[in-house]
């Protein structure tokens, strides 16, 4: 007898037969189909009005093992299925899979799954559909054993040549359960990103069914998406991951200035602590008991985030670190400006961290007692600045730049460790007047935009941008005098041109690139990256500046009158008002001064560090620990220290900086990722993926999502 639909459902129908009964039954569009039972043959007038039922040919003949598609054993394409049959032989095709269960491959492959089966296999004939794409596709990884992955592949038309190995199709990664693709092969086929989560979706609605991860075969035919088989995945698979109720934001919309592009291990991991310690003391300074900051400890020591070589704020330790100082419940909003970030926290976040926070009344108590500790502070902030300043030049006094390169890594590592020790965990002066200098300039800007709208905020920045007193103008004048220099002399801006530094450095500008160095020789684009290279290593972008300098002919900059005129006029017909906007700019005028000055001091920290830390890097070479000196950069400063010190836990340097020379190489030839992310539970690599971006589609031939075991064409 020939089984039709829920006849089929039963043993003597084979694997694939019954899974198509229950596919069928479960409401999963399965094309036509009947079933031939193991050692039966059907007379031509029951074949021929079986083969009417499911309509027009051609046909689909295809085995279906007693045992085949089981949990163990699949069987995929141990027996024989035929394609495109005409009416006409299907009844030859029965014949020929069946006598397929007596092949000596298939005897092996069952001795070595140790299935006992020796009947022939049960035939499904099965209406063709004319699928446009067609592919195979699985609930898990089956390669990776991963549960928190679906994997789809798909080739154009029938997926036979794919299963053969024929042609190599596309092939995409999706993870679960938000099914955003996180990796793919090849040229896409054809497919939209909606056809490849509808076939996802089928695939995790076939594992919901019959109640395990599922490797389906899958068809288009006329827009529609069919199931053509449906069985278990037979290859170990990890433990699902449980649920993790984690929640992080990370924000880079402020940072990339500082750090932009791609950033070394070692400066991510420098910043990190300087981040660390920095902000300890500052919460410290405004009242934060030194318990409660030795009890957040790890909330200070993750404020940022490394992801795909970008640094990142990790959003919800800052507002977790603000949250201790008083007034946060009060000034969100303005927390969220002093970040500088686009979008403020999300609610869900926020919540957690304003759990507990302290009453109303308490809070105003608190927010007047640190304001009375920030306005000493400020009032101290001018020997606060010379103590900071008389302390950075005698620590880098201690050691001439010169003298660095000769040290030993002991020597090197006693240098990095007083340069912590003396600066990096008593960072007071630049901390305080940052601080101040956002409230300064925040309050003068939210007041003369309220008073006298965008020609008040105009004149604002007209005051601060005219100021001649800031150290980060000097670079910008030293250049400029030495193109004057160089204007009329053609053999100089030949050697500038030429880069020729031998030429250069015994011209007419010769001095004044020896003193520029001496004074700015840590400075260079990207400064606050270790990795960078400075213009005593490499004077050439210096050269450069000074040709154009010199072929530069354009004059002053036009002025636009007095600042402090322009401010009074805008406020004109008031008076009180104007005096308090004159107070409110001259602070802030001040502290921006303050700050940008305070900030050349942090690039003589950091280039004395950047030294100290490229001379190990010299020395590790030497030893043969890296590949070259510059490699250090690739490990972090708990590696590098480590290997000094006896507390590193890896002894091949070489083999960590290559494994971070491949990640920051892949990273680098992507596009950037977006500006926030947001992730649900940690954010390890496999979290982070949905939320970066895919990976170019190459035409490059790449193998489809492998299988166990090859299955049996649709």
């Amino acid at each position: 007898m020939i089984l039709t639909g829920s006849q089929a459902d039963t043993g003597a129908a084979g694997g694939k037969g019954r899974a198509l009964a229950r596919a069928s039954a479960a409401g999963f569009a399965v094309p036509p189909f009947v079933v031939v039972p193991s050692g039966e043959m059907p007379d031509a007038q029951a074949l021929a009005a079986a083969l009417a039922a499911l309509g027009p040919g051609p046909y689909a003949v295809r085995s279906s093992g007693l045992a085949e598609d089981g949990a163990e054993a699949s069987h995929a394409g141990q027996f024989e299925s035929l394609l495109n049959v005409p009416a006409e032989g299907v009844a030859a095709a029965i014949a020929q899979v069946a006598a397929s269960g007596a092949g000596e491959g298939l005897a092996a492959y069952r001795a070595t799954k140790g299935v006992a089966e020796a009947a022939a296999p049960a035939v499904v004939i099965q209406r063709m559909i004319p699928a446009t794409h067609a592919g195979v596709a699985f609930s898990a990884d089956p390669v990776a054993g991963r549960r928190d992955r679906v994997v789809v592949s798909a080739t154009r038309g029938l997926g036979d040549r794919l299963v053969a190995g024929e042609v190599d199709g596309s092939g995409w990664w999706l993870a679960r359960p938000s099914l955003e693709v996180v990796e793919t092969t090849g040229d896409g086929e054809g497919l939209t990103a909606d056809e490849v989560r509808e076939v996802a979706d089928l695939c995790l609605a076939a594992e919901a069914a019959f109640g395990a991860p599922q490797d389906i075969e899958w068809a288009f035919a006329d827009g529609a998406l069919h199931l053509l088989q449906s069985r278990p995945i037979t290859s170990p698979l990890r433990p699902a991951p449980l649920a993790d109720p984690g929640f992080m934001v990370f924000d880079n919309s402020n940072i990339v200035e500082s750090y932009p592009g791609i950033v070394a291990p070692l400066t991510f991991s420098f910043a990190s602590y300087a981040y660390a310690r920095v902000y300890m003391a500052f919460v410290g300074l405004l009242g934060v008991a030194p318990e409660r900051i030795r009890a957040e400890r790890v909330v200070f020591e993750n404020m940022l985030s490394r992801i795909e070589g970008r640094v990142y704020y990790n959003l919800g330790n800052w507002h977790r670190a603000l949250a201790m100082l008083p007034g946060y419940s009060l000034n969100r909003g303005f927390m969220d400006g002093m970040m500088g970030t686009s979008a403020p926290l999300p609610e869900r976040l926020l919540g957690q961290i304003e759990h507990g926070q302290p009453q109303r009344l308490r809070e105003y108590a608190r927010l007047a007692r640190s304001a009375w500790r920030l306005w000493r502070a400020s009032r101290q902030l001018p020997e606060t600045s010379a103590r900071f300043r008389e302390r950075l030049d005698r620590a880098l006094k201690a050691t001439a730049p010169e003298r660095v390169a000769t040290l030993s890594l002991t020597e090197l590592a006693a240098e990095y460790r007083r340069i912590e020790a003396d600066l990096l965990d008593r960072w007071d002066a630049p901390i305080v007047n940052d601080f101040l200098c956002m409230i300064a300039f925040g309050a003068a800007r939210k007041a003369l935009e309220g008073w006298a709208g965008t020609e008040g905020t105009a004149a604002l920045n007209d005051v601060l941008i005219g100021q001649g007193d800031i150290i980060s103008a000097r670079p910008a004048q030293l250049i400029r005098a030495m193109g004057e220099t160089a204007r009329d002399d053609a053999a100089l801006l030949a050697a500038l041109d030429a880069q020729d530094r031998a030429a250069v450095e015994t011209s007419a500008i010769a001095a004044g690139i020896a003193g520029y160095i001496a004074e700015f020789g840590d400075r260079c684009t990207e400064e606050l990256k270790l990795e960078s290279v400075t213009l005593d290593e490499d004077p050439t972008p210096l050269f450069a500046a000074i040709a154009a300098a010199a072929r530069s002919r354009h004059g002053p900059a036009p002025t636009r009158g007095d600042p402090w005129a322009r401010l009074d006029g805008a406020l004109r017909g008031k008076p009180v008002k104007r005096i308090v906007a004159r107070w409110l700019v001259r602070w802030a005028k001040d502290r921006v001064r303050d700050r940008e000055n305070l900030r050349y001091e942090r690039t003589r920290i950091f280039g004395r560090a950047r030294r100290v830390l490229l001379a190990m890097g010299t020395q590790f070479h030497a030893m043969g620990l890296i590949s070259a000196p510059r490699d250090v950069f690739l490990l972090t400063l708990p590696e590098v220290l480590g290997a000094i010190e006896g507390f590193g836990v890896t002894a091949d340097l070489a083999g960590l900086a290559e494994v971070r020379r491949r990640e920051m190489e892949r990273a680098a030839a992507l596009p950037d990722p977006p500006e926030r992310i947001i992730t649900e539970g940690p954010p390890a690599p496999p979290q982070l993926s949905p939320h970066l971006r895919k990976p170019p589609v190459t035409n490059a031939p790449a193998p489809a999502p492998a299988r166990p075991q090859a299955p049996s064409p649709p």
